[in-house]
């Protein structure tokens, strides 16, 4: 069997780190608050080259937390591409603002500047590039049309923990950016967990006051804010995998170039695309084809584990039925029964990669 994720062989392969982590944490009782938070957040800032980072539960109350930072005017339009998870649309809504889908780019998945432009109105008030996959937007475009329209931009950067546009780490670029730890990222937690990053100092301290019941000190609450804490079990264990998160990107970008060069030529099949401006860290390696099914049923067949993202774009899902924009000829809406996301990861050898490409040439060959 090739799974398609591994997080206990992961897990063995840092044991010694992760334990002592536990049971530091375990010892000290720091549950809640106590040393591992504040030095996750310090590492992971210095990591993404931020000069903010605010730790809290998980990556739905990251993005809700940001947007109601912004303080953005009651009901308005905030652009989300129309493949993603339903967390980048439901923060928008749940926030009392309307989200409206566009289009994504047909080769990286993310977020279509060409797109954007033609959504905006006098209600838009923010753009959430949502950097899928581990690939970046084109950071550039979408800022220059935020320049022009003087829009705020919270980078969605659940699946892309270390990549980067032109050098810089996506999730510094725009106002905001946004983590997902959950257990499955390339930097994952051992149960929900999630952060924000920022170089406004303004933002960074209203966004650690909404997460901690509008407060900074322990009873001198300045406004209704919620709770949304990263736990210190949690901060523990992300700061021991932090060390490793680096080899294990690299050691993702090595399996996706081994896919890259040896699933060339398969006509049926289309590969991601590798942008000059981009470091992508591969959270998923992503293929279309018009045979998906077929395609999952073989590579079940032959034990190799297979993932869709997503299988539904959102603006056909029934959460948004009301908003009309299921029917536009969206790339992203015809495109959903056509992704298939191929097994990589830490996990993974290169010998199990030969394993899946043959597989697949197999199948188109039959």
């Amino acid at each position: 069997m090739i799974k398609f994720l591994d997080l206990h062989a992961q897990y063995l392969s840092i044991k010694g780190d992760i334990d002592r982590a536990i049971a530091d944490v375990i010892a000290t009782s720091a549950f809640v608050g106590g040393a591992h938070v504040p030095a996750f957040e310090r590492d992971f800032a210095r990591w993404m080259r931020a000069p903010h980072c605010i730790g809290v539960g998980n990556g739905t109350d990251a993005l809700e937390i940001a947007i109601e930072a912004l303080q953005l005017p009651p009901g308005s339009e905030i652009i989300v591409p129309g493949n993603s998870f339903i967390a980048s649309a439901e923060a928008v809504t749940r926030c009392g603002h309307r989200v409206v889908f566009a289009d994504v780019d047909p080769e990286s998945y993310t977020l279509s500047a060409e797109s954007v432009r033609a959504k905006i109105n006098a209600k838009t008030a923010a753009l959430m590039p949502v950097h899928l996959y581990g690939h970046p937007c084109d950071m550039d475009a979408l800022s220059l049309i935020a320049r022009e329209h003087r829009l705020r931009i919270i980078e969605d950067c659940a699946q892309a923990h270390g990549a980067e546009y032109n050098g810089r780490r996506v999730g510094t670029i725009g106002d905001v950016g946004t983590f997902s730890f959950y257990p499955g990222k390339n930097l994952g937690a051992y149960g929900d967990a999630g952060a924000i990053v920022t170089d406004s100092e303004e933002l960074a301290t209203r966004m650690r006051m909404i997460a901690n019941h509008g407060r900074i000190a322990k009873y001198d609450h300045e406004f209704e804010g919620r709770s949304s804490r990263l736990d210190g079990l949690q901060a523990a264990i992300l700061g021991a995998k932090l060390r490793h998160v680096d080899r294990w990107t690299e050691h993702r970008i090595a399996i996706a170039n081994h896919y890259l060069d040896h699933l060339q030529g398969i006509a049926g099949l289309v590969l991601p695309v590798r942008k000059n401006w981009a470091r992508q860290v591969y959270h998923l390696f992503v293929v279309r084809t018009a045979r998906r099914d077929e395609l999952v049923a073989h590579l079940n067949a032959r034990g190799i584990q297979t993932g869709i993202h997503y299988p539904i774009a959102l603006p056909k899902l029934q959460a948004y039925a009301s908003h009309g924009q299921a029917s536009e000829d969206l790339f992203v809406n015809r495109s959903d029964v056509q992704l298939l996301s191929l097994p990589i990861g830490e996990h993974m050898t290169t010998a199990d990669a030969d394993e899946v490409e043959q597989a697949v040439w197999d199948f188109f060959a039959s």
